[in-house]
């Protein structure tokens, strides 16, 4: 077995695992991330419910999910999924009393934000391949 060919494979796996899992449970209403989106929602889109954002927000999650395990779809995922990380920083910079301790220092919430550069790294890598030929 080719180890890139693993190496893809599991990359692939572990992102679907991680945006079904995470979309599931904002569908589901027991998201641990809820109070943060709350606080944000509130900032930039106060006409929207919570509830209503975090389905739609799970469904798309969902949808990132499943779109990465499919390899011809892989470009579409990495579109979706680089939207996404945009709308997941946001609070590092809107909600900076929630999301830092001090100057470099994250809170909890801002570490599970930050980590977020590892899932990049990880997406790239599934894709880099199509952007090469």
């Amino acid at each position: 077995m080719n180890m890139y060919w693993a190496l893809q494979w599991f990359s692939r796996i572990a992102l679907g695992v991680i945006y079904i899992w995470f979309g599931v449970l904002k569908v589901l209403q027991q998201s641990p991330a809820s109070p943060l989106v709350g606080k944000l929602l509130e900032h930039i889109m106060p006409s929207i419910t919570l509830p209503q954002f975090m389905i739609a927000f799970g469904i798309a999650e969902i949808i990132i999910g499943v779109l990465f395990l499919i390899p011809r779809f892989e470009k579409i995922a990495l579109v979706l999924f680089l939207l996404h990380m945009i709308t997941t920083a946001l609070p590092l910079y809107v909600l900076a009393q929630i999301t830092w301790q001090q100057q470099f220092v994250p809170t909890l919430e801002g570490q599970y934000i930050i980590k977020n550069l590892a899932l990049i790294a990880v997406a790239w890598s599934v894709v880099i391949h199509r952007f090469e030929a």
